[in-house]
C-alpha cells in the first residue's frame, strides 16, 4: 500500500522548483475543476479581476548562493514535444532564473513571488520568504513598469514584508479588509505570479479558518482552494469587494504542485504587522515570559479539567514579567478578558498587547480560578536550542515507577549531574532507561529526563516517585500528572495509570 507524503511549501518559485514541478497534473487539475459547476457562483469575475489586478506587482528577488553544480547547464523543468511554443517560453524563463560564473560555483539565483500596492505613494507587502536574503529586489507592475524595489522591514515570524518603491505618478492600490468576517464557502480571488506568469488570476472559496501548519508561532491561516502555485507567494486574496482578506504563503502538496489546498495569511493579522513595519521597520511585540504547553485531554483529566483548553504553564522564565505571577502547572484560561480556547491563542494576545501595559490574567491553579495582573514586557531575540536524547544510565532504583511506567530511575547526586549536564537548580529522579513497551515510552518520556514533580509533590529523589505513583493508583487515579525537565526546558505529562 502506497501513500502519498504531503508537503507545506512557500509558494514562491526558483529554478530548482520549476524542475520538481508537473506541469501536466496541475493542468489535468485546473481542467478538472473548471468542468465542476458551483452553486450561486457569479456570471463573472471579469469586473472584479479588472478592478484589482492593476496594484498587484510580480517581485523579483535576487540572491547570492554558491553551489557544487560545476557550472552544468540547467535542464528543463517541464518536458514538451519538441516545437512547442511552451518549450521556448520556459527555456526563456529558466535562463532568466541564473547567472553563473565560469566555474560554476557562484551564481545570482533570482526568486519570484508576488505583492500588492497598499499606497499609492508606492508602498508593497509581500512575504519575508520572498525576499529574504535578497541582494537585489525588482518590482514589475500590472502595466510593464519596472521599479527599483527599497526593503522597508520585515516580520519573520509572521513572514511578512514591506517594500517601498518610487514612483513619478501615484500608483494603483488595493486596501485590507476585514478577515474576521469571512466564512468558510466564501468565493475569493487570488492574484499573482505563478512559475513567472503575472497577472494570473484564480477562484476559488475559503476552506477553512484558523489552520496551523507550524510554520511558526501565530499561524492562523485562511485556507483556500483556489489554485495557487510557486511564485504566487505574497499575492493577495480578494473578497468580493476587493478588499485583501488574505496574503498567500504557502501550498500543501504531494508535488510542488496545486491540488487546491492554498493558505493565506490572514488580513486582521497582517495589517498591525505592516503599520508597524511602516512606522518603525521592525515589529514590537508584547512578552509574557512563560513558556506553555497544550492541554491535552490526558492532562485535562489529570488536572480536574472538564475539557481540554486553555495553555498551560510550563515554565516561567525567572527574568521575564510574569515571574512572581504566574507559576508552572497554571493553565491560562483568558488574557484581557478574551478566552484561551487552544494553546496558540494565547502568544497571538500577549504578542499584540503593548509593553509596559498591565494585562489581566485568568489561571486555574490548585484546581482554583485566580486572575494575576502582570505587567508586559517587550519580547526579546529568542535563541532555540533542540533538544538530544540523553544517554542511558546503568544506575537504576527499581520501584512502582519500573513495575507500572516502565521507568528506572536514579538518584541526582554529583556525578549524574556532571553525566547528564544537570544544573544544581533542578531537583527530582533522573530517569535512566525507558522500557519501550511500557506506558512511560507511550507518553513520551525519554532517558534523560529529570522528574521534579508528580501530582502536586516536588520529587527529591526515586522513592518520591515510586510512592506518589503507588498512591496514585491506589486511590484509582486514571492519571498521574507530572513535571519534567527535559535539557533544560519543563514539560508537563500525564501518564495513563489504568490497568497499571
Amino acid at each position: 500500500m502506497s501513500t502519498n507524503l504531503i508537503r507545506f511549501v512557500r509558494a514562491r518559485v526558483t529554478a530548482p522548483a520549476l524542475r520538481n514541478a508537473v506541469l501536466a497534473a496541475g493542468i489535468a487539475a485546473l481542467a478538472l475543476q473548471s468542468g465542476v459547476a458551483r452553486a450561486d457562483s457569479p456570471a463573472s469575475f471579469a469586473d472584479l479581476a479588472a478592478k484589482v489586478t492593476p496594484a498587484v506587482v510580480n517581485i523579483a528577488a535576487v540572491e547570492d548562493v554558491t553551489d557544487n553544480s560545476g557550472g552544468m547547464p540547467e535542464e528543463m523543468p517541464f518536458h514538451f514535444p519538441p516545437g512547442s511554443p511552451f518549450e521556448e517560453f520556459f527555456k526563456h524563463f529558466r535562463n532568466g532564473q541564473q547567472e553563473q560564473d565560469h566555474n560554476g560555483s557562484k551564481h545570482k539565483a533570482t526568486a519570484l513571488g508576488s505583492g500588492f500596492i497598499v499606497d499609492p505613494s508606492g508602498y508593497i507587502v509581500t512575504n519575508n520568504h520572498v525576499i529574504d536574503g535578497a541582494t537585489d529586489i525588482k518590482v514589475t507592475t500590472a502595466d510593464g513598469l519596472q521599479l527599483q524595489a527599497k526593503l522597508i522591514g520585515t516580520d519573520e515570524k509572521t513572514d511578512l514584508a514591506l517594500l517601498k518603491v518610487e514612483s513619478k505618478t501615484p500608483l494603483p492600490y488595493v486596501s485590507f479588509g476585514d478577515s474576521d468576517q469571512t466564512r468558510v464557502g466564501d468565493w475569493v480571488l487570488a492574484v499573482g505570479n505563478p512559475f513567472g506568469l503575472g497577472g494570473t488570476v484564480t477562484t476559488g472559496i475559503i476552506s477553512a479558518r484558523g489552520r496551523d501548519i507550524r510554520s511558526g508561532p501565530f499561524d492562523d491561516f485562511l485556507q483556500i482552494d483556489a489554485s495557487i502555485n510557486q511564485g504566487n507567494s505574497g499575492g493577495p486574496t480578494f473578497n468580493m469587494a476587493g478588499q485583501v482578506v488574505g496574503i498567500n504563503a504557502a501550498i500543501a502538496t504531494p508535488n510542488g504542485g496545486s491540488v487546491g489546498i492554498g493558505f493565506a495569511i490572514p488580513s486582521n493579522l497582517a495589517k498591525p504587522v505592516i503599520a508597524e513595519l511602516k512606522e518603525h521597520g521592525k515589529v514590537e511585540r508584547g512578552w509574557l515570559g512563560v513558556r506553555i504547553q497544550e492541554v491535552t485531554p490526558e492532562l485535562a483529566q489529570a488536572m480536574g479539567l472538564n475539557e481540554p483548553k486553555g495553555a498551560l504553564v510550563a515554565a516561567v522564565d525567572s527574568k521575564g514579567p510574569a515571574n512572581g505571577k504566574l507559576q508552572a502547572g497554571d493553565v491560562v484560561l483568558s488574557f484581557n478578558g478574551q478566552a484561551i480556547d487552544k494553546m496558540r491563542d494565547l502568544p497571538r494576545l500577549v504578542a499584540s498587547a503593548a509593553a509596559d501595559s498591565t494585562a489581566k490574567v485568568e489561571v486555574l491553579r490548585n484546581h482554583e480560578h485566580q486572575t494575576v495582573d502582570v505587567t508586559i514586557g517587550h519580547l526579546p531575540t529568542e535563541a532555540k536550542v533542540a533538544a538530544a536524547d540523553a544517554p542511558t544510565d546503568s544506575k537504576t532504583a527499581p520501584g512502582a515507577a519500573e513495575k507500572l511506567l516502565g521507568l528506572r530511575l536514579v538518584a541526582l547526586d554529583h556525578d549524574v549531574r556532571a553525566q547528564f549536564e544537570i544544573p544544581d537548580s533542578v531537583d527530582g529522579a533522573l530517569i535512566a532507561d525507558v522500557d519501550q513497551d511500557g506506558k512511560a515510552a507511550e507518553q513520551g518520556l525519554r532517558p534523560g529526563d529529570v522528574i521534579e514533580r508528580v501530582a502536586d509533590s516536588s520529587i527529591k529523589n526515586p522513592a518520591d516517585v515510586d510512592r506518589l505513583v503507588e498512591q496514585a493508583r491506589k486511590d484509582q487515579k486514571k492519571s498521574v500528572l507530572m513535571l519534567i525537565s527535559r535539557q533544560g526546558d519543563d514539560l508537563f505529562l500525564a501518564l495513563d495509570l489504568s490497568d497499571a
